[in-house]
């Protein structure tokens, strides 16, 4: 099963990307360097729902 953070991680990382993307094309540094800073956030929570999700199935199976 998918965890929350997994799917919350990843529209943050893709928001982030967009983000990242029309900062460039606006010239924008700072919403550049913010679209990044949320992918890394983005993807940490979206590891960090992995990690919990096979921690959840590893005390299941035992």
């Amino acid at each position: 099963m998918v965890d929350k953070n997994e799917i919350k991680g990843a529209a943050k990382e893709a928001g982030g990307k967009i983000k990242e993307v029309a900062g460039r094309a606006m010239g924008n540094h700072e919403m550049e360097a913010e679209g990044r800073a949320d992918q890394v956030e983005g993807k940490t929570q979206k590891n960090y729902g992995k990690v919990k999700d096979a921690v959840k199935d590893q005390v299941r199976s035992h």
